[in-house]
């Protein structure tokens, strides 16, 4: 199985959301589900269906988490050497050469991406388009949209 590349802010974003779940959501689960119980015959109980069907999903979600959490290759992208080359987890700020629209994106791993926040896939066409390249170079990206061009303004290692 390949390790799946992770920002230290996304591996500590999944650790926050498995200690909640494992700490607040399960035990709260488990004092339902004994509700539940305690109002008599299962069969016909909606409350105890519902907090079952919670458990399924949470019980699923930690699972979920912890394999994503064990597969990943966790990058540190500060302690990288700063050599203005576009890689995993710098921040990019470009400018489109024909719109002159300015725009910036985080490269982060595939479960942090989130276009609305600026973070795109590390397997996105546009971070496939970037990376490896270096600030100042203007470079022609294919998207699904077709061909764009952008000149890199700025990578942080941040």
């Amino acid at each position: 199985m390949q390790r799946e590349p992770m920002t230290v802010q996304g591996a500590e974003a999944l650790k926050i959301e498995l200690k909640n779940l494992k700490t607040v959501l399960r035990p709260k689960i488990i004092a339902d589900i004994a509700e539940a119980r305690a109002h008599g015959d299962l069969k016909e109980n909606a409350e105890y269906h519902a907090a079952r069907d919670q458990q399924s999903f949470a019980e699923g979600r930690i699972q979920e988490i912890e394999a994503k959490i064990g597969n990943a290759n966790i990058i540190d992208i500060s302690k990288l050497p700063k050599s203005g080359k576009v890689i995993f987890g710098v921040k990019i700020n470009l400018i489109n050469v024909d719109t002159e629209e300015e725009v910036s994106y985080r490269i982060v791993g595939h479960d942090e991406a989130d276009i609305k926040l600026g973070l795109i896939s590390v397997n996105s066409p546009i971070a496939r388009g970037l990376i490896g390249h270096e600030e100042g170079e203007e470079i022609q990206v294919t998207t699904p949209g077709g061909v764009v061009e952008y000149e890199i303004t700025e990578v942080i290692y941040e």
